[in-house]
């Protein structure tokens, strides 16, 4: 009993296990490709990250696709895979793809979005078979929740953390979307890019509107609608004749309406 006392005592006491991997030397901006000057170990107790990279060659050559900082752990997820390059390409995920979007510089937020951004893409114009003037022009929500990989041919923020006035911005979409928006590029839609709030992941269904019904009068008074009450009473029947007929001599007999039996 005094044993096994003090073996759960020695156990309790015994230090946790501690592994070296593969850490940052310092901060590493997103698109950068690793190189030996760039990585560093530091030392980890207990349970190690999942992903954590152990040996130095395999973070070697490889880019970033996500900002790392001096001291943290480089995990396989922060890194592209193998051969694929540095730069915005390696950024893109496995089935998505990153289409570039026109935007004027001085209409819409183009000198506000900063990559990471999270924006919703709208369009305007009249729709097919659509005649000028018929029905106005209309405002459709194309895209919904989509992430801004590049502001013009940046994909970092500058050191304040400022947005620069660009006429091109590159959002990550899928390629059922890259196809909707480059149709409506090549239409000569005009789109605009709307900011969101990052923890706003929600797309719910928006209807569009049109400048007919923006300058609509909201303010006139809605007709009255008029309710007919069904009497319960049955119709009176009418009356009637009958015309008696007796050899050569007629006669002709009024009656006035039956009384109706309940």
């Amino acid at each position: 009993m005094v044993a096994r006392m003090l073996g759960s005592r020695l156990q309790a006491t015994k230090p946790a296990a501690t592994r070296y991997v593969v850490a940052a030397n310092a901060d590493i901006k997103l698109g950068t490709i690793l190189a030996p000057g760039n990585l560093t170990s530091v030392q980890i107790v207990g349970d190690l990250p999942e992903g954590a990279i152990l040996k130095p060659e395999d973070a070697i050559n490889r880019g970033v696709i996500s900002d790392l900082y001096k001291g943290e752990p480089i995990l396989e997820s922060r890194l592209a895979a193998k051969d694929a390059g540095g730069g915005l390409a390696a950024a893109i995920p496995l089935g998505f793809r990153a289409c570039a979007i026109r935007v004027d510089e001085v209409v819409g937020v183009s000198g506000f979005v900063t990559p990471g951004m999270r924006v919703d893409v709208l369009i305007s114009g009249n729709p097919p078979g659509q005649q000028s003037g018929e029905q106005g022009t209309q405002s459709r929500t194309l895209l919904q929740n989509i992430r801004v990989l590049s502001a013009g041919t940046d994909i970092q923020k500058d050191q304040e953390g400022k947005a620069k006035q660009v006429q091109v911005v590159n959002v990550l979409v899928t390629p059922e979307q890259a196809e909707s928006l480059t149709l409506a590029q090549n239409q000569g839609v005009k789109i605009q890019l709307v900011l969101r709030n990052p923890l706003d992941t929600t797309t719910d269904p928006v209807p569009g509107t049109g400048m007919g019904l923006i300058f609509a009068d909201k303010t006139a008074a809605k007709p009255k609608s008029v309710v007919v009450a069904k009497s319960s009473k049955k119709p009176a029947s009418e009356a009637f004749s009958i015309e008696v007929i007796n050899g050569s001599s007629r006669s002709k007999q009024e009656f006035g309406s039956p009384e109706v039996k309940p």
